[in-house]
């Protein structure tokens, strides 16, 4: 997807957190929190065109899986037609349905949560939501790694990771466009 029709969906989709997709090396930074060795269960919200999915696919075993979770029809559609991948398991829904869709897969409980959607845009009680059951289908010693814009306050996400997991810390990222604030919440 080209630049111009990213913009074009951030422009009519107010849920897209961001002008441009994560780049490189923010990818990296954030995926080198889990170990992809072994085989793990991954959830995906929000995965937009593919930057961290394709990453993960490509670092992680052949025996794991991506469960993507878009709300954006067009870009659900354009990795469909760009990420064919067996472990790629694509839905379109809201990340609030994160158990029903795991369940469809077999799985009950997923190794790692990783998330770029923007916590800031939504009402207090979807945050909550999606926090609670988030920590509710991952493993124990499993992670939740959100990544958001460098401007989010603690109210946006932070204190609800830490009302539902034994850690929650973060740190700026600041080689990315907007820079990033990166969360990782164990469970």
């Amino acid at each position: 997807m080209s630049t111009k029709e990213y913009v074009k969906n951030l422009i009519k989709d107010r849920n897209i957190a961001s002008i441009t997709p994560t780049s490189k090396i923010g990818v990296r930074e954030i995926c080198e929190k889990m170990d992809l060795s072994k085989k793990v269960v991954i959830v995906e919200y929000g995965p937009a065109t593919g930057v961290f999915t394709n990453y993960l696919l490509e670092h992680m075993t052949p025996d794991s899986m991506i469960i993507a979770i878009e709300l954006n029809e067009n870009f659900v559609d354009y990795l469909k037609e760009n990420t064919r991948d067996p472990r790629l398991k694509i839905h379109h829904d809201s990340a609030e349905n994160v158990h029903e869709i795991t369940r469809q897969h077999g799985v009950e409980k997923a190794d790692y949560v990783i998330s770029g959607i923007p916590f800031s845009l939504m009402n207090e009680e979807t945050r909550e939501n999606i926090v609670k059951r988030t920590s509710h289908v991952l493993k124990p010693g499993g992670k939740f790694l959100p990544y958001q814009t460098f401007f989010q306050k603690d109210e946006h996400l932070m204190v609800y990771l830490q009302d539902y997991f034994s850690i929650a810390q973060d740190k700026f990222f600041l080689r990315n466009l907007p820079p990033m604030r990166v969360y990782e919440a164990t469970k």
